[in-house]
Formats: structure tokens, sequence, C-alpha cells
């Protein structure tokens, strides 16, 4: 669980007054999503959220069609839970990452187990129709019996969504730096081999695929009709605006992400500054590699034509390589990775980015 700092928490009371601020000097947007993450939202008072809420759809379209609430599952409670479907929130997204207690003690999760269990009947019992669990493949002391529990535990509880994500090592991390010096602390010797990680990986795809999910992402999975609209939005590199310290934007042609630290962004947005911290115009090439990159996460994958007349590019004959190799398909101008080559499509990015 994130803990805030003492200095960010008293400048929460200001969180409303940014929002309101900050819109109003910001080009005009028709988004109909919200996502409220990082440093776990759900730490802050319900009302406080309510707040904030408010305020964005002060000057966006008046209802939302998805808006998504992180939150760990041992800050959830029935009080909280009610304010939150009153204030419109109508998606719970829960980093679950195991139902097995020793992995969630040696990943440093506060929860356990039975916090998930109590915090599905929580929200389910608050109205919301909506949740997203995720999964993580690779946790140390993770084996086939505890991760495939984990997963038929997921398929119990019956989300809306499912995210598998593989684990990834730091290298800046405690663990990241003991597995590098082969070192044992942080359950650094217990991590799964790579081979494991894949297999758990498309275990859970296939038991997902079973019971009716649709996956529709390299890394997410959702009962029809509940894709997650906001990374939708994401993948097919549509504008979005990021409010609150250390939120990344996007406008089609710039990347900008503001302060990371609450009290300056707050500081700059209540003197009538706008507190981006860095600013990037994507070029050319690069949007065409967000294309290809981000396209093809998507298992519909892309239309390869309409991406070679949009960015003058002839990628066709390293596309052709990855066909005979077996690492995508190509049906007539549709181009998408091969669903059982999806552990390693890694090996397709930086091919065809080269």
């Amino acid at each position: 669980m994130r803990r805030m700092s003492v200095r960010c928490a008293a400048r929460l009371p200001d969180f409303p007054a940014c929002f309101v601020k900050w819109d109003r000097g910001r080009p005009g947007s028709r988004s109909r999503h919200c996502l409220f993450w990082r440093r776990d939202p759900s730490l802050l008072e319900p009302e406080g959220l309510t707040q904030i809420i408010e305020a964005i759809r002060g000057s966006l379209p008046p209802k939302f069609e998805e808006a998504t609430l992180e939150a760990d599952p041992e800050t959830i409670t029935p009080e909280k839970a009610s304010v939150w479907r009153g204030a419109g929130f109508n998606r719970i997204s829960m980093g679950v990452q195991s139902f097995d207690d020793a992995e969630l003690r040696a990943a440093g999760r506060m929860h356990r187990r039975a916090d998930v269990f109590q915090a599905t009947k929580i929200l389910r019992d608050a109205g919301f129709a909506n949740l997203s669990f995720d999964l993580i493949a690779g946790l140390p002391h993770q084996t086939d019996r505890s991760w495939q529990e984990s997963v038929e535990q997921v398929l119990q509880l019956r989300s809306e969504h499912v995210s598998i994500y593989m684990m990834e090592i730091d290298e800046g991390s405690r663990l990241g730096l003991e597995v590098l010096q082969n070192g044992e602390r942080y359950s650094a010797k217990a991590l799964p081999s790579d081979d494991s990680m894949a297999n758990y990986y498309e275990y859970g795809s296939r038991q997902l695929a079973a019971a009716g999910y649709e996956h529709y992402e390299i890394s997410n999975w959702g009962l029809p009709g509940f894709e997650s609209r906001h990374n939708l939005k994401y993948w097919r590199r549509e504008p979005y605006f990021g409010f609150g310290a250390g939120a990344h934007s996007f406008n089609g042609s710039q990347r900008w992400a503001n302060a990371h630290d609450p009290a300056s962004y707050t500081d700059s947005v209540l003197q009538g500054r706008f507190p981006v911290e860095q600013l990037e115009s994507v070029t050319h090439g690069q949007a065409l590699e967000e294309e290809l990159f981000l396209g093809l996460r998507q298992l519909a994958g892309i239309d390869l034509v309409v991406i070679e007349e949009k960015y003058g590019a002839h990628i066709h004959p390293r596309v052709q390589e990855l066909v005979e190799q077996g690492l995508v398909e190509l049906n007539g101008s549709r181009l998408r990775l091969s669903p059982d080559r999806l552990t390693v499509s890694n090996e397709v990015f930086v091919h065809l980015l080269e």
C-alpha cells in the first residue's frame, strides 16, 4: 500500500480547486472516461474524491461512461464504497496480484487473500457491477499450483475484467539489485523461471477464454462489453488529459507530464501557472513506432496498408519475415500477433522498429 507524505496530505483540500483552475486552461475535451490512480486514491477521504470528480464533471460531459477508481483490497470499507458509488464511480480496479499469502508477503503487499474476498463482497453490495482484478505471473515463491489457485479464485469471484502481467525486475529496486548480484535476500532465489512465467500466462489465458472472457489486449481480458475503455484510448493513440501530480497527457502531437511533487503541482496551479514538468513533441518516426507497438498490443491488430499510407512507410518486407517465422499473421491488410506467440511479443516489436 502506498502512503502519502504529510506534506502531500496537508494539501489535499486544495486538490478540487486545482482541478477546476487547471481544467479552465485546457483545450475542450469530449472525454467520457476517467481513471483515478497512482498512490492509491482509495486512501483519500471519500468526500475528497467526490469533490474532485464533481470538479472534473463541471466542465466535461455530465455522465462518464466509465469512471474507474484504483483501490488496494485492504483499504475498501462499506462506507467508502457507498460514497464512491454515489459520487459516480462505476468501475473499481483492484490490485489483487495473487491469492497466495506467502507470495503477497514476498511482494511487499499489505493485503491478504481474505481481504480480496471481503472487498469484493463490499463492492458488490454497494452496487458495483464492473470490477477489474490483476494478477502477476512470476512472483517470488509462485508455483504451478499456487498460480492455478489464483486463476481459479478470479474465475470464482467473476470480476468483469482481468489483467495478467508478467513479473518485471526493476534493476534499481532492492529485488532487482539482489538478482543481479546473485544474492538471496528479498526472495531473489524464489523467482520462477522465464519459462514458468510464460506457462503461467498461457494457462491463465486458456482458463479465461474457457470462462467466456475475451482476450482483447496482450495483458487484458474482459467479459463481453467490459473492455477497459480508458486503456483502449492509450492503445489507439487517442488524446487524453492527466490531472494531478505526475499525471501524463497526450493531444495527438505532444506528450507532457505534470510536476511530480504534489505540493509543487498544487502551488503552480493555484498561482495560475501550468504545472508541466516535461514536454515532448512526438516526431513522425515516433508516431509510427507508437502506431505499431501500441496497435499490435491489441489482439485485433492493425491495418498495415492504412499505416503505411499514413506515414509513407514501407515495412512490408520486415512483416513478411515475421510471418515466415510464425510470429505474426497477415490476413489481407490486417496484421496481428500470432495468438500462440504473445509471450514473445517483444521480439516482434524490436524487429519491426529496427
